[in-house]
């Protein structure tokens, strides 16, 4: 590779946090003939690595102060890092005070984020707040035509190399590669900062958003081939597909990341300590399949049976371990990811066998009760909203009708209207002994929505050798209230009993009188859940 403006690198100034790859770093530049700057802890530990080293309080004159927050805030540092080599007059006040290039700056920062994270307390948090770091590296990226900067211990190798090859000098693409780096890295400190402040001042929307994340991957491309994309994980640390183990099979796609992490938030509602198994069967971030049955295997027979066709080449997400009983069965049709807690070394094995199948692991479940917030982008802006972590579980249910329902209904209908919560609106979910036996998604039209379901149910029985439409004597929930009856009545004539759906259209009564006549048990939550 061609390098360009090449410029000498004489002086580095060495202040780091992460400390990892720092003495075989400091050895090199100093077997290169660089002089080292350094302070504090990096200092003492290169010291003690035979390196030499020259502390920042003797090179300025002036001693680290008020307990370490005053050491690199001065001009003979500043002054070094923003000068301009080749500007006379930058060049005469380097001169008449005494001021040295510094050529190449090595600062990671305090771990603010870490110390976040780990629940600290709000003092803390306030003194891992980095100041003199963030500083040098902004004057020394501002100044990339004469200043190498490194924010990332992985970019140690990389700097070396050029530095050997070059006889210890810089070209003009590295340094402009680090200087964006660099300020990415403290745009994100600033962001990960102000998140936390506006989080202690109790502001849930803050005048500024400020928004950070790291890059994973590169993805070959987006939700189409004409498009491009990438996956950038951020500070949530939320249990699901961006911090998952991939055990194997091909990278993961654009769709892939969006419908898995759709399964993964849908089969996380099924606590395996009270729902026992689970699985979901994921495609277009729709559910096409969702069942909990005393074995996992029987879970996905259950669930698969509601669609055959669109589970093929669709995402599985499972509540518990992986067994070998299931992988067996999952291995019969195409399968792009599945996604579990864990797996065991039979399953494992069987899933090897499918090279292309990536198999997730996430070491536990996501808590749909936790708050978060979710991001939508706009044309020139951003829709943000809490996470809807509302769970059907929990709420009192209304019951409207002259019938109530059954203990197995009442069941039913939990679960039927915690698949709805996941399924693009208009959603409509047939369920019956706790499985879906149709759904219905992404309607204009609730009616349509509950005709496509009534559809799906019929064609699971045909698959399975039935002649009678398995909505027949099922539930159903419906993500937002019936503003009409017909919706209802639609529901009925597909062979439902009960019913669930939020309530609070304006024609309740028509829809309720409806529903007593009809038979239909039917209960209101209060609650809608809209997903688009």
């Amino acid at each position: 590779m061609s390098r360009t403006d090449l410029q000498s690198v004489s002086r580095a100034l060495i202040s780091v946090s992460d400390k990892a790859g720092l003495v075989d770093f400091g050895k090199a530049l100093a077997a290169l003939g660089i002089e080292i700057l350094s302070t504090g802890g990096s200092a003492k530990m290169l010291a003690e690595a035979g390196v030499k080293v020259t502390e920042v309080a003797d090179y300025t004159g002036f001693p680290e102060m008020m307990d370490g927050r005053v050491k690199t805030l001065h001009p003979k540092v500043h002054g070094g890092l923003l000068a301009l080599r080749d500007n006379p007059d930058h060049a005469k006040a380097m001169a008449d005070h005494g001021i040295g290039g510094i050529d190449l700056v090595v600062v990671n920062l305090y771990p603010f984020e870490e110390t976040v994270a780990k629940g600290a307390d709000f003092h803390s948090c306030i003194e891992n707040i980095d100041i003199g770091g963030p500083a040098m590296i902004r004057s020394a990226a501002k100044n990339y035509g004469f200043v190498a900067v490194i924010t990332d211990t992985s970019d140690y190798e990389r700097v070396l190399t050029e530095l050997k090859e070059t006889g210890g000098k810089t070209s003009i693409e590295l340094r402009k590669s680090l200087a964006a780096k660099a300020y990415a890295r403290t745009g994100a400190y600033d962001a990960a900062i102000s998140s936390w402040y506006a989080a202690q001042l109790g502001q849930d929307y803050p005048d500024r958003l400020v928004l950070a994340g790291t890059r994973q991957q590169i993805l070959r491309y987006g939700e189409n081939p004409h498009q491009t994309a990438a996956f950038y994980a951020n500070d949530e640390k939320r249990i699901g597909v961006a911090t998952a183990t991939q055990i194997q099979g091909k990278e993961l796609s654009y769709n892939n990341f969006n419908d898995t992490d759709a399964a993964f938030e849908l089969v996380a509602e099924f606590d395996p300590k009270v729902a026992g198994p689970a699985c979901a069967i994921i495609k277009h971030a729709n559910p096409c399949g969702v069942a909990t049955a005393p074995t996992l295997a029987e879970a996905y027979r259950r669930a698969f049976a509601c669609d055959t066709t669109s589970a093929f080449g669709g995402i599985i997400a499972l509540n518990q371990k992986l067994d070998a009983e299931t992988a067996e069965e999952i291995v019969k049709i195409f399968t792009e990811v599945i996604i579990a807690p864990d797996a065991d070394e039979a399953a494992r094995a069987i899933i090897a066998a499918k090279k292309n199948l990536r198999l997730l692991l996430t070491g536990g479940l996501p808590d749909p009760r936790a708050p978060g917030r979710l991001v939508k982008s706009l044309a020139s802006g951003y829709l943000i909203q809490d996470r809807d972590n509302a769970l059907t579980a929990t709420p009192e249910l209304q019951v409207v009708t002259k019938r109530a329902p059954s203990e197995q209904e009442m069941k039913d209908l939990r679960f039927a209207f915690t698949v709805a919560k996941h399924v693009k609106s208009n959603a409509i979910v047939y369920v019956r002994d706790g499985a879906t036996v149709g759904v219905g998604a992404g309607q204009m039209s609730r009616v349509d929505s509950s005709k496509i379901a009534a559809a799906k149910s019929l064609e699971a029985a045909q698959n399975a050798g039935e002649s009678v439409a398995w909505a027949k004597g099922s539930v159903v929930a419906s993500d937002a209230f019936f503003p009409f009856a017909d919706g209802l009545l639609a529901a009925a004539e597909a062979g439902a009993t009960a019913v669930i759906q939020p309530g609070g259209s304006m024609r309740d009564n028509e829809v309720i009188a409806a529903a007593d006549e009809a038979g239909l048990a039917m209960v209101f939550t209060g609650m809608r859940h809209f997903r688009h």
